[in-house]
């Protein structure tokens, strides 16, 4: 079964930048969708961004676009987040989770969250002065 771990979490200030990390175990990432997700306290989870399997679609949140980038590194069998000008409303658990859909590589990716499996533990982002 594929399996994911998240990695890069931590405290920022306001206006600050972390990179979030999504490694797989056993299995090679080459032919999954791959998409990130965020619960806040209180909160229900929701999509953040997605990409596709060859890497060259993509998918955002209306209210990450332009701060957030995401890609992913096959031969490392890892998918990144890039998270720039932090604000305190991105604080939560982050997540990502493989698409059980498993789309032709070159189509377009959604955050559709009945579709995703295989999630990892999370990895807690705190955006704080």
């Amino acid at each position: 079964q594929l399996q994911l771990v998240e990695s890069g979490g931590g405290l920022v200030q306001p206006g600050g930048s972390l990179r979030l990390s999504c490694a797989a175990s056993r299995f090679t990432l080459d032919y999954y969708a791959i998409g990130w997700f965020r619960q806040a306290p209180g909160k229900e989870r929701e999509g953040v961004s997605c990409i596709s399997g060859s890497g060259g679609r993509t998918n955002y949140a209306d209210s990450v676009k332009g701060r957030f980038t995401i890609s992913r590194d096959n031969a490392k069998n890892a998918v990144y987040l890039q998270m720039n000008s932090l604000n305190p409303e991105d604080t939560a658990v982050y997540y990502c989770a493989a698409d059980l859909t498993r789309r032709p590589p070159f189509a377009p990716c959604r955050t559709q969250e009945n579709e995703y499996g295989s999630w990892g533990q999370g990895t807690q982002v705190t955006v704080s002065s």
